[in-house]
């Protein structure tokens, strides 16, 4: 393992790092960089394990693609780093801020996270983590395949986020490993319940993986971001950049 690929902009001696969520790549938060420059922040935004132009060997949980991230940031000064995970980018930002893995960040927001998850959602998350990658025979298809995966379609044009598709022997695959769904399985909710840094907790009121309630049942000023979908950071970048205010 050669580390995380991460793009990187801004200058300040604050950073703000943004997670993707599963099957995304860090592509997704370009609409956030120049608001995040603007306020004189620095940002990065890497390609968890399993995606994007980041290493593709397992394993895929939690706590790897946790320690992945520590060792990202090592030479970073925690005081003044913030994370903002998106769904499972938040999970990982939660572990990181639980002190499990060396020192906290100063701050977490997330932003979509699915808390609850059935026994039937499981086994099947855990059956695609088995399944073989598909090889698809035009870019169109994989593009189109990569936007259900990511819960993109209909907000970007295909193609229009890096990373996503890589060409292989036969066609076109998605750059994403299938084993990064055997991440799911561990309480949400312990998870976040650990966290030791303050805690901002958001999601669009159109998100169907999560409601207020049970956000406030961990930050009871938990907010829903009106007409938003999951993936309000690529709807509407300025709305979530205001999180961070």
């Amino acid at each position: 393992m050669t580390g995380l690929y991460a793009e990187r902009g801004g200058q300040g001696a604050r950073l703000i790092v943004l997670l993707h969520g599963l099957g995304a790549t860090g592509a997704v938060w370009q609409g956030m960089a120049a608001g995040i420059e603007a306020r004189g922040h620095r940002w990065i935004a890497p390609d968890f394990r399993g995606h994007g132009h980041s290493p593709a060997e397992g394993p895929f949980g939690f706590g790897v693609h946790t320690a992945d991230l520590a060792r990202l940031l090592a030479e970073e000064d925690p005081s003044r780093t913030t994370l903002l995970g998106h769904s499972f980018g938040g999970v990982v930002g939660a572990l990181l801020a639980g002190g499990l893995f060396g020192p906290v960040p100063s701050r977490l927001v997330t932003l979509g996270v699915k808390q609850v998850w059935s026994a039937e959602e499981v086994a099947g998350a855990q059956a695609m983590a088995a399944r073989p990658g598909k090889v698809f025979a035009t870019e169109a298809e994989a593009w189109e395949r990569y936007g259900k995966v990511s819960g993109l379609q209909g907000l970007v044009a295909p193609g229009a986020l890096a990373r996503g598709v890589r060409a292989v022997e036969g066609g076109f695959a998605l750059a994403m490993a299938p084993g990064v769904f055997g991440a799911v399985g561990p309480s949400i909710e312990a998870i976040l319940r650990g966290v030791q840094v303050p805690l901002r907790m958001a999601a669009g009121s159109g998100d169907p993986m999560v409601t207020l309630a049970q956000m406030r049942g961990i930050d009871p000023g938990a907010l829903l971001l009106d007409g938003l979908p999951h993936n309000a950071h690529v709807a509407a970048p300025e709305r979530v950049l205001a999180l961070l205010d």
